[in-house]
């Protein structure tokens, strides 16, 4: 999958003047996580500010990192929030029908305007977060986060049926960084894997300069794009300081509306942390193999399913990763075009 290719969907087609609240929700959609901003995703609207919906982007799906497309649901599922949130900016309540189409897995959810409902400080607050939002790569500045922090982000997972544990004593710290550890490594043993997350980095993906970053500054190994790996490594022992909060986010179930939930769940989080100034980082690579993601469910969230590792922290002003243009990502659906 080339990151910077330009793709309208098929079953759609773009048009030129879309109506006002839909350019808000797409613009809000548009700035959700996504792996390695794969940003997998484009969005249609039903006539004018009418329904909006959200669709998966199979051209744009990693294929080796993503092959059961769960991650890519989850990114779709923050998508969804963002959106969910920028409804609530507008002054509406948002009806929200997840996976409406049968034998459609890659129509996510539909937005519908419900009654006007003025937003709520902490709705507004998540609102302002959006594009204040960022994802780190490498270590956090020192400090520790308030536990009261990370007790409202345990709160605003479950609000959306998830659960946020923090992995915060020793032993499942080494339990959790041995198995990033021996995810990452057999990534970067893969020549098929190394190429595809080489290609996330272009225009339209990662920017290189992000990319250069050593990979293994923390207790939990990063991602190597560029082959960095080798060039500078902190002794185990000193890699603490930068780590921050290390988190599992997890779902009863592991279907797609599960995944979707995690994704919602995961922005929330991700929004509520950015109101205050705290970043994340994301170390999924063992939950992109099976025996890995076994392990991980037995050894830190038994009795759910694992959908995502992150760290939590602060950092300094970084800049926002490029996002696909609009032109791209919003689409007229065919089958409500003549309403």
């Amino acid at each position: 999958m080339d990151a910077s290719r330009r793709v309208v969907p098929m079953m759609s087609m773009a048009y030129r003047n879309p109506g006002r609240a839909v350019l808000h929700l797409a613009r809000a959609a548009a700035l959700a996580p996504s792996p390695h901003n794969s940003q997998p995703w484009f969005f249609a609207e039903e006539g004018h500010d009418h329904g909006f919906e959200i669709h998966t982007d199979a051209a744009r799906r990693l294929t080796w990192t993503d092959p059961g497309g769960r991650q890519t649901v989850i990114a779709g599922g923050a998508a969804l929030f963002n959106v969910r949130i920028a409804v609530r900016q507008l002054g509406f309540r948002p009806v929200v029908d997840v996976l409406p189409a049968l034998g459609r897995p890659g129509y996510l959810a539909r937005v519908g305007f419900g009654p006007y409902a003025s937003a709520t400080e902490d709705e507004a607050r998540m609102a302002r977060a959006i594009g204040h939002r960022r994802t780190r790569r490498g270590p956090f500045l020192p400090g520790r986060l308030p536990t009261t922090l990370l007790d409202d982000l345990r709160e605003h997972a479950r609000a959306e049926g998830a659960d946020l544990e923090a992995v915060d004593t020793s032993d499942r710290l080494a339990t959790l960084a041995e198995l990033v550890r021996t995810a990452e490594d057999r990534h970067r043993a893969d020549p098929i894997h190394v190429a595809e997350l080489a290609r996330c980095v272009g225009p339209w993906g990662l920017p290189a300069a992000m990319c250069r970053i050593p990979p293994d500054l923390t207790l939990l190994a990063g991602r190597d794009y560029l082959g960095a790996a080798h060039r500078y490594v902190l002794p185990a022992g000193n890699r603490r300081a930068g780590t921050g909060a290390v988190l599992v986010l997890s779902t009863p179930g592991d279907g797609p509306a599960d995944w979707l939930r995690a994704g919602q769940a995961l922005q929330r989080v991700l929004l509520h942390a950015a109101a205050h100034d705290v970043m994340a980082a994301f170390h999924t690579q063992p939950l992109e193999l099976s025996d890995t993601r076994g392990q991980v469910r037995a050894r830190l969230t038994p009795g759910r399913f694992p959908q995502m590792v992150l760290r939590l922290g602060h950092t300094a002003p970084a800049a926002a990763v490029p996002r696909r243009p609009l032109a791209d990502l919003l689409v007229r659906d065919r089958a409500t075009a003549g309403r």
